[in-house]
């Protein structure tokens, strides 16, 4: 019995860890659809974090260093759930990402999902 249950939890760590390593790389830096912004998005803590790296706006509500997305851990193939910080407005939503080729896209999401705006991304030179 103690063999089987062994058996068990080393199958259900691999299975937990094989999601982690399903997700793709969005690390690197990334320019958003409308080209008013870059993010890089690096490693943190064992999640993936994203912050402002170049604005197009000198005046927007972001700046340059601000990080924007946090604690990004996978959730799928090619898909991350986090925070993501909105400085039009100064508040966190739940956020999440999904990589499809050469597009990053990310969104911010209120009331558990319902209502969610998203941005789509390049990988910028």
């Amino acid at each position: 019995m103690t063999k089987l249950r062994s058996f068990m939890l080393a199958a259900a760590v691999f299975a937990v860890s094989g999601v982690a390593a399903q997700a793709g790389d969005a690390s690197g830096v990334w320019m958003r659809s409308d080209g008013k912004s870059k993010v890089k998005f690096a490693s943190c803590g064992g999640a993936l974090c994203g912050t402002v790296v170049w604005l197009r706006d000198k005046d927007s509500p972001a700046h340059i260093g601000q990080r924007v997305f946090f604690d990004m851990k996978p959730s799928g193939d090619d898909q991350w759930r986090g925070s993501a910080f909105n400085p039009e407005d100064g508040k966190t939503y739940s956020g999440k990402m999904s990589l499809s080729g050469g597009t990053l896209t990310t969104a911010g999401c209120a009331l558990a999902g319902l209502i969610c705006k998203s941005y789509d991304w390049s990988r910028a030179n």
